[in-house]
């Protein structure tokens, strides 16, 4: 199956849908016509949100399906939201930050207990 494009392959800018063609009566409709929002999504955040649906959004079996981290899904959930226009929760990024932070090894389990309790603030 091919992946369809949201972006240019040349200059990765947004493509925008200007011509339709019905295959059963051969309408064809031309101009600047709306997009699904998830069309502004990049090709791997499309497969994201594929696997999350299908994992009914169970994080853990999006982890196991992608061979990624649970700080890492949440991100990449983070980042989807904020592709298709919407604001993250500010307090929710930096906790996820501290996660991935503990993840890395970048800092202990103790360090990153003793951020959440204060805040934040990595």
């Amino acid at each position: 199956m091919r992946n369809p494009l949201s972006h240019c392959p040349i200059c990765a800018g947004h493509l925008e849908p200007v011509k339709l063609k019905c295959p059963s009566c051969d309408l064809t409709l031309e101009g600047k016509l709306p997009a699904s929002r998830l069309a502004l999504l990049s090709p791997d955040q499309q497969q994201f949100v594929e696997v999350f649906l299908v994992a009914r959004g169970n994080i853990r079996e999006v982890e196991k399906a992608l061979s990624i981290s649970y700080p890492t899904v949440r991100k990449k959930l983070d980042e989807v939201v904020v592709a298709l226009g919407y604001a993250p929760h500010a307090e929710r990024l930096e906790r996820e930050e501290i996660l991935e932070a503990i993840d890395k090894g970048e800092i202990s389990a103790k360090e990153g207990i003793a951020l959440l309790k204060a805040g934040g603030k990595k």
